[in-house]
């Protein structure tokens, strides 16, 4: 048996970022403001954006890589989608962080806690298609 067909790498991409985001959102409805903040102090920190863009592409380039395109895996599907999302966003936060960030602390003001609870929400959507794909019934 040869390590690519021993492991899941959709399914484990699936679980994985859907626990990050189900308790990042979790985080964030307990402490109300939290990713505001997060996102002030990025927008003030030359250093802190670029971690955040280099990480944001380093986990977004794995999840695309580690993802074929096959049409009859809707879960791999989504996560190559998601991966080349989030390489994107990492370019977008490297070359036009000042840009970037005001349009996030506009949106998220009123809508903070709407964020958070979809965030939670495709986190267990995540959580549950990652894990079904684990235990051999592939989404």
């Amino acid at each position: 048996m040869n390590m690519q067909s021993a492991m899941d790498f959709t399914g484990w991409s699936g679980l994985l970022l859907g626990l990050a985001a189900v308790f990042a959102g979790i985080g964030a409805l307990r402490k109300p403001g939290i990713w505001r903040r997060m996102i002030e102090e990025v927008e003030q920190s030359p250093t802190a954006q670029f971690v955040c863009g280099m990480l944001e592409l380093l986990v977004g380039a794995i999840v695309y890589l580690a993802n074929p395109w096959l049409s009859g895996d809707t879960l791999a599907c989504v996560l190559k989608g998601l991966g080349g999302l989030m390489m994107a966003e990492a370019l977008v936060i490297l070359a036009f962080c000042d840009i970037y960030t005001q349009f996030w602390l506009k949106n998220l003001g009123a809508m903070h806690r709407g964020w958070a609870s979809f965030t939670v929400a495709m986190g267990i959507a995540l959580t549950v298609a990652g894990g079904m794909h684990l235990a051999g019934r592939l989404v």
